[in-house]
């Protein structure tokens, strides 16, 4: 091989490389791009954003620095089109840009090592083009496939556990995977130094650096990985401390709500075993002839069965307390109420399952209604029993607009305990899933849909 040849060669070789991990990059991306509408717009994009980054930094001294800034900056330009959070976006950035560093820190020193074990003696200029030429080829290919690898374990992690962001989340996971790239600067910096003329490589001046190097570059991966999976661990035990309390309220909610219709029942008994004795005293009223005392007598009886009364019946003690109750709270916030809900006549269902469910339903169809105007505030409450299915809707007026997350429940925009909403559609899932059923959410012209499907099962 010539010199011109291997010039060229060199040229291509750098194409070729940039392309390879263009598309590293690209297949890195489809992974977490969940929404598949226009998903080869949006792969493309991701290509030709890597492919810029390269060609604009290319030029420049400090390649790594400033493709690792310019390809940031671009990616986070992007982040709506791609449907991706913006502090997701930026970590996925960062954690591409420290493992190709990492891997190339790795495959450096490997590929040093190689050449140590196995020296190459050559005279004619030919052979030397010819065999730089092999050994940067198998440099590259080898850095490929440990990128490659590297990268699908890292993925393979990422996805274990959806990963919903704030910028306090983002500066702890970015912590490692950033001192990773620049420690890989750093090392590229002093990696070639011209002594007296002559070039020399940081392993020939410090041998150390040939096993330090690449062991730091591995720390600095697996300590990613490892923050990674901590985080996730975290936040698995944070969302079950959150439902944990929020179902002991919820519960604690039910049973005083259990308590006042117990109670209720047991006054409403009493009356009952009181009765004959009004009918009595009415009747000695009558006879006697004083009509005054006997009406201030029956007012005194109705007001008595008014405070003992429902307005509305559903067929069960705790779904009567929860649907009346949300309803007197409707009507002291000007919101109407209407419900249509039967508790189901038959089939395994039980009563506090489905409390759970009209609690949450109802509490968050009244608080989206909180911030429509007086006279658009509604909420219905429907049911529907055919054969072994029950469905509940709870439909309502909201104002704005609903974003739904990756897991299909809507995001909250909450900054007061932003930390405990959206339990309460959790547990509604929950719930419907103990029954082999689902929840199901949309919206339509500014109106919220929550349908619940049930289905009987056999044994509690």
């Amino acid at each position: 091989m010539s010199e011109n040849e291997f010039l060229i060669f060199h040229k291509l070789f750098r194409i070729g490389i940039a392309l390879l991990h263009t598309v590293s990059f690209t297949l890195f991306m489809k992974s977490f791009l969940t929404e598949r509408k226009h998903l080869y717009r949006k792969l493309l994009l991701a290509f030709s954003l890597y492919l810029v980054s390269w060609l604009l930094s290319s030029q420049i001294t400090a390649v790594q620095s400033v493709f690792t800034l310019l390809f940031t900056v671009l990616l986070l330009a992007v982040s709506k089109t791609l449907k991706l959070k913006n502090a997701f976006t930026l970590l996925l950035a960062i954690l591409y840009c420290s493992v190709r560093v990492s891997s190339g820190l790795m495959t450096e020193s490997l590929y040093y090592t190689a050449k140590e074990l196995f020296p190459f003696h050559s005279e004619t200029p030919e052979r030397i083009y010819l065999n730089s030429a092999a050994e940067t080829l198998l440099f590259g290919l080898s850095h490929l496939i440990l990128l490659s690898v590297m990268l699908y374990v890292l993925c393979r992690q990422l996805k274990k556990r959806q990963i919903n962001l704030h910028w306090r989340e983002l500066c702890y996971l970015c912590l490692i995977p950033s001192a990773g790239i620049l420690f890989g600067q750093m090392v590229s910096r002093l990696l070639f130094e011209i002594s007296d003329g002559i070039p020399l490589l940081l392993y020939e001046r410090h041998p150390i650096f040939l096993i330090a190097v690449p062991l730091l570059a591995l720390l600095f991966y697996t300590g990613t990985l490892l923050t990674i999976a901590f985080w996730q661990g975290t936040d698995i035990l944070r969302k079950e401390r959150e439902e944990y309390f929020v179902n002991l309220k919820q519960i604690q909610a039910i049973q005083d709500r259990i308590q006042e219709t117990e109670l209720f029942y047991a006054r409403f008994r009493k009356i009952q075993h009181e009765i004959r004795g009004h009918l009595n005293t009415i009747k000695g009223l009558s006879q006697n002839g004083q009509y005054n005392e006997l009406d201030q007598y029956v007012a005194r009886m109705d007001e008595s069965m008014q405070s003992l009364s429902l307005i509305l019946q559903t067929g069960n003690a705790v779904t009567d307390v929860i649907v009346n109750d949300k309803k007197q709270q409707c009507l002291a916030r000007n919101i109407n109420f209407h419900a249509d809900f039967h508790y189901p006549a038959a089939g395994q269902y039980d009563s506090f399952d489905l409390g759970i469910i009209l609690q949450n339903l109802l509490q968050n169809a009244l608080e989206a209604c909180e911030s429509v105007p007086e006279e658009d505030r509604y909420i219905s409450l429907v049911s529907r029993q055919k054969g072994k299915f029950f469905l509940i809707e709870v439909k309502n007026t909201f104002y704005g607009e609903i974003r739904f997350e990756q897991n299909g429940l809507p995001e909250t925009t909450k900054t007061k305990d932003k930390v405990l909403h959206g339990i309460g559609l959790s547990n509604v899932r929950r719930e419907a899933e103990k029954y082999m059923g689902e929840l199901e959410l949309r919206t339509e012209n500014h109106e919220f849909y929550a349908t619940v499907l049930l289905q009987e099962r056999s044994n509690l």
